[in-house]
């Protein structure tokens, strides 16, 4: 039994980073994404969408955004009183879309 629950423990510390690797090259892909969108004039910089929604939350803590290449939007992720809360906007406006209750 301690064998067995040995070799879950190991495989899982191996293959940890290797399931991570794929989440981290889409973020990565996604960053590349949007710089090459504003660089194009297709979308607004971040910086300047954020400038927009954060004074929006009162209360909320920021945790960071996340680029969606396809929508041409991003989410905007918030956490307040223990709920975390999205807020979508157009990346080429900086209108909200749509935000979670």
């Amino acid at each position: 039994m301690k064998r067995i629950l040995a070799s879950i423990l190991a495989f899982g510390i191996l293959a940890g980073p290797v399931a991570a690797a794929p989440a981290f090259a889409q973020r990565s892909n996604e960053q590349g994404e949007a710089r090459r969108e504003m660089s194009a004039g297709n979308i607004m910089r971040l910086r300047d969408i954020e400038a927009r929604i954060l004074p929006s939350m009162k209360g909320a803590e920021y945790l960071g955004p996340a680029y969606d290449p396809t929508a041409l939007a991003y989410r905007l992720k918030f956490i307040k009183d223990g709920r975390v809360l999205f807020v979508d906007v157009d990346a080429r406006t900086g209108k909200i879309l749509r935000r979670s209750k």
